[in-house]
């Protein structure tokens, strides 16, 4: 079992940064990808930004530029560095973990983002 815990939600203006932060416990798995989702109220859980292990990454096109995840593997930590965050980046964001090769994908229990204009 992984568990995982997301912290460093708020409210925050619009054109302000916010760094959210997920750490990882229980059996991880070497080869695995992380990543955070969002979902606004009324509409579905949208893909945000991932990361492999090895440090590869991908971006939903709608924060490309302006999010950066990063990864700490030996804390088995993953963070979401959010710039220029707009009054649509309002959302609870979830943090992920799967291992590589397994259907198994593990949820946390998500962190409130709130910009306000």
């Amino acid at each position: 079992q992984v568990q995982l815990v997301e912290s460093g939600g708020g409210l925050v203006q619009a054109g302000g940064s916010l760094r959210i932060s997920c750490a990882a416990s229980g059996r991880i798995f070497s080869a695995n990808v992380m990543g955070w989702s969002r979902q606004a109220p009324g509409k579905q859980r949208e893909l945000v930004a991932t990361i492999s292990s090895g440090g590869s990454t991908n971006y939903a096109e709608s924060v490309k530029g302006r999010f950066t995840i990063s990864r700490d593997n030996a804390k088995n930590t993953v963070y979401l560095q959010m710039n220029s965050l707009n009054t649509e980046d309002t959302a609870v964001y979830y943090c992920n973990y799967r291992p590589v090769g397994r259907p198994d994908l593990t949820w946390g229990q998500g962190t409130q983002v709130t910009v306000s204009s």
